[in-house]
């Protein structure tokens, strides 16, 4: 489909941020002009130059928002424009010219008697920027002198390089192993090898394992160092700066206590016989007589999709989520008919979906590429979470405060697959739907929750390792992967000796402690859920506080607004009891 043949009211109007691309590269040449801050450098002492400077930076970030998120809009509806490629490089042009001249800012006030930060802090005229001085004063006492600071500066570059050195090794070097799929060669490539571990035919699914881990194995020498190499200018790191430990160093950037952490792997540990009947449900559903590490990918409920027109797939949506209230359906609405949403796939536009705000514009933008499948289905709901979460922490916090954390980003998108998925399962009278979706929510907490806790595991026993001075090897490992991947599943799925080096493809390895946000997020978004339906209007009170919260504080204090506490028990125990009667009563269904 070409974009000029698809109905204006289903694409975004672009036309909200800029009528033309006239008063884009006006507000360009306008804004470039602006960008100098020199006449704040050494002044940051005094509280006038101090608020005069923020609120500079500001305002001059909410134009350069505006630019930035439409040449990244125009350029997605057409990724092949060169003009539209041309806005894109602008905007990043811009971009980079101006945290070059505010690159003064945060050193300056690191600089800074303490008490000043601190009078900044409780002034009820700098109130905008308090959270911001509180992250600088916390980082305060890790900064280095001057001189050394410079010297990390200098080596930022090959300290930094592992994962670019991965990613080489993962795509360009990996020597891609070929398997016979119904009488043809075909490439086990990244994307084909999630495609083929589903595949009907065992023998293609074991022969794809195989095969591809062999060829993790035989580049396992080059892959071990990179990753070695990484652990250790973490430990080196967070040595340099006086943290307590990698873990303490990852975490405080996101003001976050490695006490989330430590928290999430007991809670995880003390559910993973919840996980083991899962997997024996999966075996005795699947009906092998031993199950292996290629089965597990394996869908045990087919031919359930729902094959819904956008317009009813959008009702639904709506519907599934009107325990959000009165507000939120006329929001939803408001995004259907007003030009929020990008539909349908068009002859070059990017693929997949994400959600998009502009500070200064009154509503956040919503890519798709709607087929009418089940998955499209969730990714409304999905999508319009972030929308609305943007939506509210826009519309209450100033722009300094606005925008929220990594940590928090999943909550809102994933509080709506839950709600939508609690509705379907009980409206739909079609078994093997109804079955489908109970398998869809079960196995999205097993990758969300169990796996990616598994991961954040690894990561941490990694790091302990060398922090108490033992060496990594690719042996070591494979030992702690092996044994965790034992843990996790249990006894009732054949650990295949080829899973022990799974670690080796993971790339968010080298981003170190990344990925127990997505175990933390999928926890937090289904106990918001399971309160809004035990608990009603309360509890979507508590929850819109949290949405209008932006980045106002820190993550796990955000969650409390909702009553999620992630340094306690209770979220994690609801998760693991909605994960336990979902399998309960897909077995049920099954019988």
């Amino acid at each position: 489909m070409l974009r000029t043949e698809v109905a204006d009211n289903r694409k975004w109007k672009i036309e909200h941020i800029f009528k033309s691309l006239k008063e884009w590269n006006d507000l360009y040449e306008k804004t470039e002009k602006s960008i100098d801050f020199k006449g704040y450098e050494g002044k940051l002492a005094d509280k006038s130059s101090f608020k005069a400077c923020y609120d500079a930076v500001y305002a001059l970030s909410a134009d350069i928002e505006k630019l930035a998120v439409y040449a990244f809009m125009r350029h997605d509806e057409d990724t092949r424009n060169s003009e539209f490629n041309a806005l894109l490089a602008k905007s990043e042009i811009l971009e980079t010219k101006f945290f070059s001249a505010i690159s003064f800012v945060t050193p300056e006030l690191t600089s800074l008697d303490e008490k000043i930060i601190l009078s900044y802090i409780s002034d009820p005229d700098l109130k905008d920027y308090d959270y911001e001085l509180k992250q600088i004063l916390a980082g305060k006492k890790h900064v280095l002198s001057k001189e050394t600071e410079g010297v990390l500066s200098l080596g930022a570059q090959v300290l930094g390089g592992f994962k670019d050195i991965f990613g080489m090794i993962d795509n360009a070097d990996l020597p891609f192993p070929t398997v016979k799929v119904d009488g043809n060669k075909v490439v086990v490539t990244h994307g084909t090898y999630g495609v083929l571990m589903q595949h009907p035919d065992r023998t293609v699914r074991k022969a794809t394992f195989k095969a591809y881990y062999k060829a993790y194995e035989s580049m396992l020498n080059v892959i071990t160092a990179t990753y070695t190499g990484l652990v250790n200018k973490d430990v080196f790191l967070s040595r340099a700066r006086k943290y307590d430990g990698c873990l303490t160093a990852a975490l405080e950037s996101e003001d976050v206590s490695p006490k989330v952490y430590e928290n999430l792997i007991k809670s995880v540990h003390r559910s993973l016989p919840a996980m083991h009947a899962y997997v024996r449900m999966k075996k005795r559903a699947l009906g092998l007589k031993s199950m292996h590490m290629f089965d597990m990918y394996l869908p045990i409920v087919e031919n359930a999709e729902m094959k819904l027109d956008y317009e009813d797939a959008f009702k639904i949506v709506k519907e599934g989520l009107a325990p959000l209230g009165k507000k939120y359906q006329e929001l939803l609405q408001d995004a259907h008919d007003n030009g929020w949403i990008d539909v349908e796939e068009t002859d070059g536009k990017r693929s997949g979906a994400y959600s998009i705000g502009v500070y200064a514009l009154k509503h956040p933008y919503v890519l798709l590429n709607y087929k009418p499948t089940t998955n499209n289905v969730f990714t409304i709901a999905h999508e319009l979470g972030h929308a609305m979460h943007t939506y509210f922490s826009n519309a209450n916090q100033p722009i300094s405060k606005a925008n929220y954390r990594i940590f928090v980003a999943e909550v809102a998108s994933t509080v709506n697959e839950v709600l939508l998925l609690k509705y379907l399962i009980q409206k739909t009278e079609d078994k093997n739907l109804k079955r489908y979706l109970l398998s869809y929510y079960a196995d999205m907490i097993k990758s969300t929750l169990f796996r990616q806790t598994q991961f954040a595991e690894f990561e941490y026993l990694a790091h302990k390792s060398v922090e108490d001075g033992t060496p990594l090897t690719k042996d070591s490992l494979n030992a702690i992967y092996y044994d965790l991947n034992k843990k996790y599943y249990g006894k009732s799925v054949v650990s295949d000796r080829e899973i022990a080096f799974e670690w080796a493809r993971i790339p968010h390895f080298y981003n170190a402690f990344y990925v127990y946000k997505y175990a933390t997020g999928i926890t937090a978004a289904i106990s918001i859920a399971e309160r809004i339906y035990k608990n009603g209007e309360s509890a979507v009170k508590d929850y819109f506080k949290f949405l209008s919260s932006g980045g106002s504080d820190s993550p796990v204090e955000l969650l409390k607004l909702a009553g999620v506490d992630l340094t306690k028990k209770e979220p994690f125990k609801v998760a693991m009891d909605s994960f336990k009667n979902a399998v309960k009563e897909f077995e049920e269904l099954s019988k």
